[in-house]
């Protein structure tokens, strides 16, 4: 474990451990997400979201665009940053993923398990080694793990297969770049000694794959595009294929010079999108955080290259303030600058990109990418440039200078952030009948306000309805008349609902209402007539 691993166990030792299955039965129960084709035994990376979940996706997605478009932040002269709005098709002109590099590097090195028929990115394959490891010695066997997996999970599996070392008297290095320990060939399944001419199997021979306990099982590594394809038309074949979208900011781009011709923004400027991206992810897992069809808000700002370090600060900055405000704690919010070697080519010889990262149950101690905020230079407008034949450089109105702007990049998994608020709201607490309730901003909760007589006779059911009908133009309210008091109190708890009105005798007889805070389970009465003002005070905007 790193040092700074061990920081982020003292950081969290004091708050309960949150269990992911615990988390995803809710979200089945209460109408969150649900596996995708479910009575046919669902279909691997793909998910449907309930009645809650859909609700609870529109909320953050609705933020997010006020946010960045109808109500966008202030810059760093004072005044608001212009951003407008696209929504491109899921399909392009296929020539389109070739100009962007998708069609011939949008791939990942993909290595198999002969004996559990399971796949990994062999880039996210640790190699452990011992110290003393002699590619020359047959009996060195080298186990291999995926990035992140807990110490005391790797001390089993070593103990599981014989492997007779510990964390402390490895090395651990990139299954990929095992050629530091001599010339590899086929992506390291033969070694080659530098001191000599003979090829020694080591890896293929003695490697131990993730989830498996027989050594030579893993394959060697194969580029494995990531694109859907589908075809256009009436008949197959390749005149005829085309791609599903794996990112949403290819639209934009195509779309930088009709908007330019169609508005009045002016560089520096930002074109945001919300929508489906589709990737043929080889290992789908961790429930909604890595699937195949999912949801992205990306926004593209476009500005002078001299001012690229300047945009990128403010969008870094501006990008965490977002994730705070709507409810996620600095502890388990972290931003981590990319490493070279994890850059992507188009960010390569600029500034860089960084991640928003979530401490995820399935990843802690360490944290998972939320969003992602990239100097993407001008690579993409210089290439559909190239591959369009249609000049897409920006001139200067005022100094007549005319440039290829450059663009930064903040680019956020809408899905992944419902997943977000979701674990991060999910708080156990005994003392309830629920035993648990989802803490959720009152602006992202699906439900504002919960209704609920008393009983469900007499008066009680007449005057909750009409307050129902009476709040519903204004808020996402439900009203809730079977069951007893405890068990739908437990209900809008573990729905998230942060305030519960209660119609009760009381309210026949002098028009108040309880109203019960979800956090604190305390309770007041107000007069019905002031419900609609307290819900204005307290369901804040964000």
């Amino acid at each position: 474990m790193t040092p700074a691993q061990a920081q982020e166990k003292v950081m969290t030792a004091d708050a309960p451990m949150k269990d992911m299955k615990e988390i995803v039965a809710l979200c089945k129960r209460r109408g969150f997400i649900f596996p995708a084709s479910d009575i046919y035994g669902g279909i691997n990376g793909f998910w449907d979201y309930g009645p809650l979940g859909v609700e609870l996706k529109n909320n953050l997605r609705d933020l997010w665009w006020k946010w960045m478009v109808t109500c966008p932040p202030i810059g760093p002269d004072g005044q608001p940053v212009e951003i407008v709005g696209v929504d491109s098709a899921i399909i392009q002109n296929p020539k389109a993923w070739e100009a962007s590099g998708h069609v011939g590097g949008f791939s990942d090195p993909m290595v198999d398990c002969r004996e559990t028929k399971l796949r990994y990115r062999a880039d996210h394959l640790i190699a452990y080694l011992p110290s003393t490891f002699d590619p020359k010695d047959d009996s060195n066997l080298i186990p291999v793990f995926m990035q992140g997996t807990p110490d005391d999970e790797i001390e089993k599996k070593f103990k599981k297969i014989g492997f007779h070392f510990a964390i402390s008297q490895c090395e651990t290095v990139p299954f990929v770049e095992l050629e530091k320990y001599g010339y590899v060939e086929d992506y390291g399944l033969l070694l080659l000694r530098k001191d000599s001419s003979a090829k020694h199997k080591i890896l293929k021979e003695r490697t131990v794959g993730p989830d498996t306990k027989t050594v030579g099982t893993l394959t060697e590594p194969k580029q494995f595009n990531l694109m859907f394809h589908t075809f256009i038309g009436a008949t197959g074949g390749d005149e005829n294929k085309a791609y599903l979208r794996p990112e949403t900011a290819q639209g934009i781009f195509l779309n930088f010079k009709n908007v330019l011709d169609s508005t009045r923004v002016r560089v520096p400027f930002g074109i945001a999108q919300i929508g489906k991206a589709f990737r043929t992810e080889v290992n789908p897992r961790n429930f909604i955080f890595r699937s195949r069809e999912f949801e992205q808000m990306e926004m593209e700002w476009f500005c002078h290259p001299d001012e690229a370090k300047l945009w990128r600060d403010f969008w870094f900055a501006e990008r965490q303030k977002f994730w705070r405000a709507i409810g996620l704690r600095s502890d388990n919010l972290r931003m981590r600058d990319h490493d070279q070697d994890e850059l992507s080519h188009y960010a390569k010889a600029g500034l860089g990109t960084a991640d928003i990262e979530y401490r995820f149950p399935f990843t802690a101690p360490d944290f998972g990418e939320l969003e992602g905020i990239a100097h993407r230079c001008d690579f993409d407008l210089t290439q559909h440039q190239k591959h369009s034949g249609v000049k897409l450089e920006y001139m200067d109105p005022v100094t007549q200078e005319k440039f290829m702007p450059h663009v930064i990049e903040p680019a956020a998994g809408l899905t992944r952030g419902v997943l977000a608020m979701i674990t991060e709201a999910y708080t156990p607490d005994p003392s309830r009948p629920s035993g648990v309730y989802l803490d959720l901003h009152p602006a992202l909760a699906p439900k504002k306000a919960a209704i609920l007589p008393l009983t469900a006779k007499d008066q009680h059911p007449v005057i909750a309805t009409k307050l129902y009908m009476e709040l519903r133009g204004e808020f996402a309210v439900d009203l809730d008349i079977k069951q007893n008091i405890g068990k739908r109190y437990a209900r809008q708890d573990e729905i998230g609902t942060p305030y519960c009105f209660t119609i009760d005798d009381q309210t026949v007889a002098d028009q108040t209402v309880t109203v019960r805070e979800r956090n604190t389970m305390k309770q007041e009465r107000i007069a019905i007539a002031n419900v609609a003002e307290y819900l204005r005070k307290n369901i804040r905007a964000v």
